[in-house]
């Protein structure tokens, strides 16, 4: 129900504003990549979502992705979600896009 809500624009005033793609909460730069942490608030938490992004050969990559740990507080959310990007880029640099 509350995803119909969200679709026709009839959740609360008192709802927190969620990050997006658009207007991350945080931004941080590891290792020539850019982690933009976009949790997003589902069943009265803060779901780990982000987005990491990269310029290759000319061309602006993304990978986008999410997790299912979930926060009462967004701070929490948006922390952990830098830092999964953070161990994400680690672990496989450049082939999270694909390459």
């Amino acid at each position: 129900m509350s995803f119909l809500k969200r679709l026709f624009g009839l959740g609360s005033s008192e709802d927190e504003p969620t990050p997006s793609a658009d207007a991350p909460a945080k931004e941080v730069e590891h290792k020539g990549f850019l982690i933009k942490a976009t949790p997003f608030k589902e069943g009265g938490q803060f779901q780990t979502c982000g987005v990491i992004s990269k310029e290759v050969g000319g061309v602006l990559k993304e990978h986008r992705f999410i997790r299912a740990d979930r926060f009462a507080a967004l701070d929490d959310a948006v922390d952990v979600s830098i830092r999964k990007g953070q161990q994400m880029i680690d672990e496989q640099g450049e082939r999270l896009f694909g390459q």
